[in-house]
């Protein structure tokens, strides 16, 4: 399993209603609000052998009210 974070950028007053249906999707780790350009902060586990391109794309990007996403792809914890 790797790490990979999201940061969403949401359409103005609906970053609540993304980080719930995306908490209510169970597909994430930990979600965070956050302050500055991106609204969001998304902590997902991916299996290895996981396409991180289709995994943003078809089951982050789905969800109503994100307006762009900034992904961090990571490789080693500490």
């Amino acid at each position: 399993m790797r790490a990979l974070f999201v940061q969403i950028k949401c359409h103005l007053g609906r970053a609540y209603e993304v980080a719930n249906a995306i908490a209510d999707a169970e597909i994430a780790s930990e979600i965070y609000s956050t302050a500055g350009e991106f609204d969001l902060l998304v902590k997902f586990y991916l299996p290895d052998d996981a396409d991180p391109g289709h995994f943003v794309t078809e089951s982050v990007q789905r969800f109503d009210g994100i307006r762009d996403t900034r992904t961090i792809m990571t490789f080693r914890a500490f």
